[in-house]
């Protein structure tokens, strides 16, 4: 039994060193830095920053960004259909159904967002 976890282990053990050992070089042969308010200051493009360092954004932004996330959820769930669906059609197990729902909910709800103008940038 502990000899099948045994290659595991090993890897495991072997992904420490290698790491304590990344860590260690980089350390003894990095560069040191020397902390100055020059080097520290905040820096961009050449340029010294001018006024607030924090912009605030657009809800629009984050709604975008949170529909792309939705959407790529869904597609994850889409993928492994695409690879099963052969072995259910060979089990006599139909899963069109259930898959062409799922996409109907998925259309559904795009019509929504872009009925309710959620990806419109203009307004």
């Amino acid at each position: 039994m502990t000899t099948a976890y045994l290659p595991f282990l090993i890897q495991i053990l072997l992904a420490g060193v290698i790491t304590v050992v990344v860590i260690a070089l980089s350390h003894l042969l990095g560069q040191r830095a020397r902390g100055s308010k020059i080097k520290d200051a905040a820096y961009e493009c050449g340029i010294h920053s001018d006024g607030s360092t924090h912009t605030r954004f657009s809800v629009k932004f984050y709604v975008t960004a949170m529909l792309f996330i939705l959407f790529d959820i869904e597609v994850v769930f889409l993928i492994p259909w695409t690879f099963v669906y052969r072995d259910f059609l060979a089990n006599h197990i139909s899963i069109l159904a259930p898959m062409m729902f799922f996409l109907g909910v998925l259309v559904l709800g795009l019509f929504y967002e872009v009925k309710k103008g959620a990806l419109e940038w203009e307004k």
